[in-house]
């Protein structure tokens, strides 16, 4: 094998690949990254046998063949060579992997390619396209509330799947039982009679990474066990949790009747800052609602007591409830409107959250007591 490239070209390539790759592998082949150069492209491949990302470029090959080497070391070789550089990547008799770039050589241990593991896609029975930015907006407004207790496994990822209702829709949920978040979208054409199912938090992260920038489709194929994401060049393929996600739909209330309706940035500013003087874990804040007006209090045996008003809009009965401070701001972070809306009913329910821009997103909050 020997082919040249441009360093920026490698290393963006390099950058997708290399973080699927854990730092620690008692596998030794895991750690690598696969080089494989044929008909005008190399193609880069990594994986921890339930995550694998494919990347091809065009490039400039004097002779196919292919290899794998350290996926780590061979990206902080190349971050560290000069913008612009042209790399020469080579493998001859030796089973080593030379590169060079201008005055730079490296000759690096390398592992046979049979050694690497493929991660088929195997039958992908449903494939449809999903707009990028909608891919994006499903994952931002979902992922921040998917479970990171591993005990509850079937929680630790993002549950996609149809969703009746007057027309159908693609509707993305995570929870870790304090908080919820509903996303949806209208049903892409071709994804009738797909099988609900849960990406894993890691696969979630990686495709974020992907396609921050992206714009156009991304080809979505999936069957009962493993689900791929096609687009400009990269594919990835993923292992899906195996198990049954919870039926969320009995979570979220119904008899929340009492309205409330607070600007949203206002909202989220002061919640920070009264719980900067909390010291507990939960890092709790209680809310006393009243005509109009919302009165955020948190009280720190240690530190003190702070306490901000909010202008608001509410017109039923006073009550107070507390919140997880955190998980509060995590949701008003996503609300894209100025009015974040709540709908409560008493002190001991949850609330739902939902956002005046975006009739797509809802979510909910298990009250904590203060």
């Amino acid at each position: 094998m020997k082919l040249t490239i441009e360093r920026g070209t490698l290393l963006r390539s390099l950058g997708h690949v290399q973080s699927v790759v854990e730092r620690r592998n008692t596998i030794p082949i895991l750690a690598n990254v696969q080089l494989e150069a044929s008909g005008g492209k190399l193609a880069l491949t990594a994986t921890d046998l339930d995550l694998a990302i494919v990347e091809t470029v065009e490039t400039n090959i004097a002779s196919e063949g292919a290899t794998t080497v350290s996926a780590h070391t061979l990206f902080d070789i190349v971050r560290k060579l000069p913008e612009g550089a042209e790399v020469e990547l080579s493998v001859g008799d030796d089973p080593r992997l030379s590169l060079k770039a201008g005055r730079s050589n490296f000759t690096l241990s390398c592992l046979p390619k049979d050694d690497f593991p493929v991660m088929s896609g195997g039958d992908m029975a449903h494939t449809f396209s999903v707009d990028a930015a909608e891919l994006r907006r499903l994952i931002d407004k979902s992922r921040f509330a998917i479970s990171t207790e591993e005990t509850r496994y079937y929680l630790n990822g993002i549950y996609l799947h149809l969703a009746d209702g007057d027309a159908p829709m693609l509707r993305a949920v995570a929870t870790d039982g304090h908080r919820l978040a509903q996303v949806e979208t209208p049903a892409p054409a071709g994804s009738n009679g797909m099988p609900g199912v849960i990406v894993p938090r890691k696969t979630v992260g990686e495709l974020r990474k992907l396609i921050d920038e992206l714009a156009g489709d991304i080809e979505v194929s999936l069957s009962d066990t493993k689900i791929r994401f096609s687009f400009d060049g990269v594919i990835v393929t993923s292992k899906l949790i195996d198990g049954t996600f919870p039926d969320y739909t009995r979570v979220i209330p119904d008899g929340n009747e009492k309205m409330l309706e607070a600007d949203c940035h206002q909202l989220a500013e002061a919640v920070d800052r009264v719980s900067t003087i909390s010291t507990d874990r939960t890092r709790s804040v209680k809310l006393n609602i009243e005509a109009d007006r919302i009165a955020l209090s948190v009280n720190s045996p240690e530190n003190g007591t702070a306490t901000e008003e909010l202008a608001a809009s509410y017109s039923a009965d006073a009550m107070e409830i507390g919140f997880n401070a955190r998980y509060l701001l995590d949701i008003l972070s996503q609300v894209q409107g100025d009015v974040v809306q709540l709908e409560l009913a008493d002190g001991a329910s949850p609330t739902i959250l939902r956002d005046n821009a975006d009739e797509g997103a809802l979510y909910v909050l298990m009250p904590m007591r203060v």
